[in-house]
């Protein structure tokens, strides 16, 4: 029985691919990210094909059209597109991307780039208005206070919003190697996902900062699934790759998703 309640979001359930739905509901989601800016070929091809060969459930690539129509002959999983400018989903979904996503913003904050709770609902009620039907992911931006996270992430359903993404490793500083470090990497993100999993009838995505330690932590907080992306991407091998993802992949199956009482 599905532990997870898509209960006042009926376009989600018509829309969303049955393939997602179904990874969300058992809590065993995983998303392999190549890079929002990343529009190297090679290196999203071996992206996507460890994807595809450790078992994630979809991938996520940069809102470009090439790269689309690439990745859609690479594989059959469903295809998601980054961006955060909502004109580049138009294209992109026309070429036969399955899902499209607001965020993830760690690759901006180095930039000195910020993305306040208000703009990210103004590109969220922007996207949805140009392509009312596609499932809508949105990141809600970690520079924010726990509580605005929150409180962004209802308005953001209420937006439009089918799935709402965490982020939070840019923030943190592990101080220690190994297990306590990743854990410490990924406390930000867990904590959103914690919070808002509590505040929202949507899958979230916990993302940014996650490894195989922590993917069963994010799980547990109340996540639906998590997005990985730096600890695949930034691997030397494709079968390096490919191992990372079914170690990510066995980690999520150890692990039951709590039944959750959501408004909505």
């Amino acid at each position: 029985m599905s532990q997870y309640s898509f209960t006042g979001h009926k376009r989600e359930i018509m829309t969303m691919h049955p393939l997602l739905h179904q990874a969300f509901a058992q809590g065993r989601a995983l998303k392999i990210i190549s890079g929002l800016n990343n529009l190297d070929r090679q290196s999203v091809a071996a992206t996507v094909n460890a994807a595809d060969r450790g078992g994630a459930t979809f991938v996520d690539i940069a809102a470009d059209v090439e790269l689309v129509q690439m990745v859609k002959e690479l594989t059959n999983l469903p295809i998601c597109v980054s961006a955060v400018d909502p004109e580049k989903f138009v294209t992109c979904v026309a070429a036969g991307a399955d899902l499209i996503e607001i965020g993830n913003f760690d690759s901006f904050y180095a930039q000195g780039r910020r993305f306040e709770a208000e703009e990210v609902l103004a590109l969220t009620e922007i996207t949805r208005s140009l392509l009312p039907e596609i499932t809508l992911s949105v990141t809600v931006p970690h520079i924010l206070e726990l509580d605005r996270q929150v409180q962004l992430a209802e308005e953001l359903v209420k937006a439009g919003a089918d799935i709402i993404q965490t982020e939070g490793g840019t923030s943190s500083s592990p101080v220690h190697p190994g297990t306590l470090g990743l854990v410490e990497k990924a406390a930000p993100t867990l904590a959103a996902a914690y919070e808002i999993s509590r505040a929202v009838s949507v899958p979230v995505l916990c993302a940014s900062g996650i490894s195989n330690v922590t993917a069963p932590m994010a799980i547990a907080s109340g996540a639906a699934g998590v997005g990985v992306g730096s600890a695949i991407n930034q691997l030397n091998s494709e079968v390096a790759m490919i191992a990372a993802v079914r170690s990510l992949v066995e980690s999520l199956a150890t692990v039951n998703r709590p039944v959750l009482r959501t408004q909505g």
